[in-house]
């Protein structure tokens, strides 16, 4: 069914910071979306230093400033609309990256790196209720984070698989894993210490998520537009 006019100028309250309606009732969770921003640009700098065309990483920089300023948005206006302005991108940039992961680190055909995709973006979806079928929202560690839990699963598994045939992009993803881990922790702990912390730990989760961004492009620059075995065939001559 299709959203009402009314529904999309919803206010949305899941945060700490923010006490009551306003433009800039949640100060610190939108300027702290500088970090994209400045994710991007640092991405944009390698990139330009790089001599080979690579015009996949160019769109996740772009997707790494619309996340920044659609998060900005959300945590101003705090609409239904807003909500989608801050979720689209980052589902966008998952799937790029994904997508990217499958032909870049692990060598994959765009055949298989595309079914893996929309493997992995089935499961994605499918992943929050089968979570809270079997973890107890009493017991939930991490509460409306889940949806990101696929997106962590994925970085690990990739890092991980990547090690035998890139070893450096391996280590690259694991790094940003493990900074993602602890910015996921951060987003999932934001209403449980809203007593203890007014200001809540949500702005930290921008900060981190800036620099794993920041990792996880630079990674993809690094490896660079053809799979790793063929950038290395063609440097030793083989």
């Amino acid at each position: 069914m299709a959203l009402s006019a009314i529904s999309w100028f919803a206010p949305v309250d899941g945060y700490c910071e923010r006490l009551e309606p306003g433009f800039w009732a949640e100060p610190i969770n939108a300027l702290t979306n500088a970090a994209f921003l400045i994710a991007a640009l640092g991405a944009a700098l390698l990139l330009a230093r790089r001599k080979n065309a690579d015009r996949a990483a160019g769109l996740l920089v772009g997707l790494t400033v619309a996340i920044g300023i659609g998060s900005f948005l959300f945590h101003t206006f705090a609409v239904v609309w807003a909500s989608l302005a801050d979720v689209i991108p980052i589902a966008v940039f998952i799937l790029v990256y994904f997508y990217m992961s499958m032909r870049r680190f692990l060598g994959l055909p765009v055949a298989g790196a595309a079914l893996l995709t929309a493997a992995y973006e089935a499961a994605s979806m499918a992943f929050p209720r089968l979570w809270r079928a079997i973890v107890p929202a009493d017991a939930d560690p991490v509460g409306s984070s889940v949806g990101y839990l696929p997106a962590f699963l994925a970085m690990i598994a990739i890092g991980s698989l990547a090690l035998a045939r890139d070893p450096a992009s391996s280590r690259r993803l694991l790094a940003a894993g493990a900074v993602f881990a602890v910015s996921l922790a951060l987003r999932s702990i934001d209403l449980q210490i809203c007593a203890a912390v007014p200001l809540g730990s949500h702005f930290l989760w921008h900060i981190l998520n800036g620099l794993v961004l920041f990792l996880l492009m630079r990674a993809a620059i690094l490896a660079g537009p053809a799979p790793p075995h063929t950038a290395r065939s063609t440097e030793t001559g083989t």
